[in-house]
């Protein structure tokens, strides 16, 4: 595989030098940027899928919500509709995309919205709500088409993007340069516990602009809750820990590393069973999982699952496979160090306050 990066390096070569110059012809404004009126926060990354989008995306709607009226707008990745959709109660993963249908299942007072093209996207939903404050812009640092009011760019404590190169050799979307279009920098999944000198030496790694801000942040992990209504759990994850069972992880994540190293040395036996980003599930898939899981000797055991992929398995046609199952899914949460957690906080809330402005396009 290594080998197989080494030669594709001058396609990546290519690709790169591509994307440079469609950003200098973003930069030079012979391609146009629309600038809004309502505010937008982006929230993106250099590299493809696991950075941490969509719970950092919740972390903004957490702070935001209680003072201003929000809407989120993604691409909605998998979906099996096109152009704009609006959720709804009944929206499922084929009409939004499963990272989505999370915010609309979560944060009710939330419009939730999906259209790859997202000038139009951000357009529809000003005349449909004209009284959204702030539209949060997932996953959207390289759709120069708009121009974020404030742009968050997310790279990971293992992974950064200084140490990676373009696709297919790297995982790059543009060359690492592209960070300095950033506003904010966002370091994730870091160590509960950072210490100094490692922030430090991380910092002068990543050489900060004088405009741009930098923070750190970590995952926290929530409880296990069951997917079917059928299953019982009156018990706290604590207590699969503390019995040791065997668990087997169903993901379709980009990257499992960080779940995978919090749960492993806290159960009997990990399996992990992985799929592709977006995965969608087949019943072929669920009934290979049972025989992994019934094949398990031992009565202490469960299957474990994702928040993002339990919103592709509560599909109704699962539900003779799963429902009689111990099938449950850990919702995550990030958090800031608290020096981290205030700045922060600070510099979103004095965006939004000092810049709030319900109109539509310049």
């Amino acid at each position: 595989m290594k080998f197989l990066r080494i030669l594709l390096f001058p396609v990546s070569l290519l690709y790169g030098l591509l994307l440079s110059m469609r950003n200098k012809l973003y930069d030079w404004g012979i391609f146009s940027s629309t600038e809004f009126k309502v505010l937008n926060i982006s929230v993106g990354n250099l590299t493809v899928g696991g950075t941490g989008k969509t719970p950092h995306i919740e972390y903004l709607i957490r702070l935001l919500s209680p003072e201003f009226y929000l809407a989120t707008l993604s691409r909605g990745y998998g979906r099996k509709t096109k152009g704009f959709v609006l959720a709804n109660a009944q929206s499922t993963v084929a009409d939004i995309g499963d990272e989505p249908l999370q915010f609309a299942v979560k944060f009710s007072n939330v419009h939730v919205a999906v259209d790859a093209k997202r000038v139009r996207g951000v357009k529809k939903i000003v005349n449909l709500f004209p009284m959204v404050q702030t539209i949060l812009l997932d996953d959207a640092f390289q759709h120069r088409a708009i121009k974020p009011g404030l742009s968050i760019v997310l790279t990971e404590f293992d992974k950064l993007y200084f140490n990676d190169f373009v696709m297919p050799t790297g995982s790059l979307r543009e060359f690492g340069s592209g960070i300095k279009r950033a506003d904010i920098i966002i370091v994730t999944k870091c160590p509960e516990v950072l210490l100094p000198i490692e922030r430090n030496r991380l910092t002068k790694e990543i050489k900060p602009l004088p405009h741009q801000h930098i923070y750190f942040s970590y995952i926290k992990y929530g409880d296990f809750l069951p997917l079917h209504a059928q299953t019982i759990n009156p018990f706290s994850k604590e207590y699969y820990f503390e019995r040791h069972y065997s668990v087997v992880l169903l993901t379709g994540i980009a990257n499992t590393q960080s779940l995978e190293y919090y749960l492993k040395d806290k159960v009997k036996t990990l399996i992990p069973v992985k799929f592709r980003d977006h995965h969608t599930f087949t019943k072929n898939d669920l009934e290979e999982v049972k025989k992994i899981f019934d094949n398990i000797a031992s009565s202490n055991k469960i299957i474990v699952t994702t928040e993002k992929d339990a919103m592709r398995l509560r599909n109704p046609d699962f539900s003779d496979i799963l429902s009689h199952m111990p099938l449950f899914y850990m919702p995550i949460e990030i958090d800031f160090y608290e020096k981290d957690k205030n700045e922060f906080n600070e510099q979103i809330l004095h965006y939004v306050r000092t810049n709030q402005n319900n109109s539509s396009v310049h």
